[in-house]
């Protein structure tokens, strides 16, 4: 999947969820900075990122993905 579409995914579901992204980033162990790359679509979420993301979004990890 592009990482831009997958940003602009994260970042949706984020929203819908109601999280800042503190609060994700925080959920996650990861940085703000990163959350924040992630979501600009300036770096690539490692596998096990966005399998940490879909599970504090309490969505599929396929759902995220969009596949």
């Amino acid at each position: 999947m592009e990482n831009l579409q997958l940003a602009q995914r994260i970042r949706a579901f984020r929203k819908l969820k109601g999280f800042t992204q503190q609060e994700l980033a925080s959920g996650c162990g990861i940085s703000l900075a990163v959350l924040g790359a992630i979501e600009r679509g300036n770096r690539r979420a490692e596998e096990q990122t966005l399998t940490r993301i879909a599970e504090v979004l309490d969505i599929s990890l396929q759902e995220l993905t969009n596949q």
